[in-house]
């Protein structure tokens, strides 16, 4: 396993996380995710573990909380070997409701630390930004649980570059706690990220730890041109949760993918999940599985590399002309030096 920075902070993390959406399953979309139960999270634990994870993700909103306690559980006995990364903010059904106020944030983790069963958590993310509490307030709340030894580190999900930027401006000017990290999703079919908050990243040290990695499951293999949907795909009922996808790209994308998987005897996910691994600021991908066979298959993603040739195949075939503003400047050399060409 390959260990890496945490944006610019002083945690290793590993370079395949572990997400555990699939926990504990309820509810219209997580229900379809999977539904592992504590004996079947521990089994996939253990392989992650002796693999070399040492990062595992999840959401108060996973499953209403149950995620959270599926993990929790899991974990006894070995909770100081590994970090844990949660996430809130998202509707809850547990009387805490949505958003980041102070109140809101306060009750919250002190509902994720009693689920995980924990008195700490190395990583608290928010899951979405809240326009209608201040900034400030934020940031304030997060220093003091940071301060208190409830939380270690702070991040962000599904922010905006400005939103993201806004924040980390203010957190310097109060000396409040930075955020280190931002959740985004990033795919060879969802390469949006690359526009405005790559180069945010960049610039202000802030790591990625990237979720949806496949697709939302389009970058398996298992879907081609010309076939219809599989029927145990679980896209018939989640993909309206996801990022829309222009289906003849994510065909032309599978065909290169067949193409490099030939030559390197490597799977189309493994793949997927390698050309991320190679990408600027990227500090950690987070695989999720809903067997052991899936998560065997996801962690062979490390201890090999693409090469240059195929990573410009996989960066052409993938790539899209970006919005306004930031096309058409993009390609003219004076602007390079000051945003360098990610792709």
């Amino acid at each position: 396993m390959e260990y890496r920075q945490l944006g610019k902070s002083g945690l290793k993390v590993s370079a395949l996380s572990l997400g555990t959406g699939t926990f504990g399953g309820t509810g219209e979309l997580f229900s379809n995710w999977g539904t592992a139960d504590v004996k079947e999270a521990s089994k996939l634990i253990d392989i992650a573990i002796d693999a070399g994870v040492n990062l595992f993700d999840t959401a108060d909103v996973y499953s209403d909380g149950n995620s959270e306690s599926i993990l929790g559980e899991a974990l006894k006995g070995r909770r100081s070997k590994v970090l844990i990364s949660t996430k809130t903010s998202l509707p809850m059904n547990d009387g805490t409701g949505a958003g980041s106020s102070r109140s809101r944030l306060i009750q919250a983790v002190e509902n994720s630390l009693k689920r995980l069963k924990t008195d700490y958590i190395d990583v608290l993310e928010l899951h979405a930004f809240d326009a209608n509490t201040p900034i400030e307030e934020v940031l304030y709340t997060l220093d003091v649980l940071v301060k208190e030894g409830k939380i270690r580190y702070v991040g962000v999900s599904n922010f905006s570059g400005w939103q993201l930027m806004k924040s980390l401006a203010l957190a310097d000017r109060y000396g409040y706690s930075r955020y280190v990290t931002q959740q985004v999703y990033y795919s060879l079919i969802g390469r949006d990220f690359e526009h405005e908050l790559m180069p945010l990243g960049v610039d202000q040290g802030v790591g990625a730890m990237i979720w949806s990695p496949l697709g939302w499951g389009r970058l398996t293999g298992k879907i081609r041109r010309g076939e219809k949907l599989p029927a145990q795909s679980r896209l018939h009922k989640t993909a309206a949760f996801g990022p829309p996808v222009d289906d003849e790209k994510l065909f032309d994308i599978v065909d290169v993918l067949d193409e490099i998987a030939a030559e390197t005897g490597k799977s189309i996910p493994q793949i997927a999940i390698n050309w991320l691994l190679n990408r600027p600021t990227v500090s950690s991908v987070i695989i999720g599985a809903r067997n052991e066979k899936q998560l065997i298959d996801n962690l062979g993603s490390v201890g090999w590399r693409l090469s240059d040739e195929q990573m410009a195949r996989l960066n052409e075939v993938s790539k899209k002309v970006p919005p306004y503003p930031y096309y058409p400047y993009h390609i003219q050399d004076g602007f390079r030096q000051i945003n360098p060409p990610l792709v």
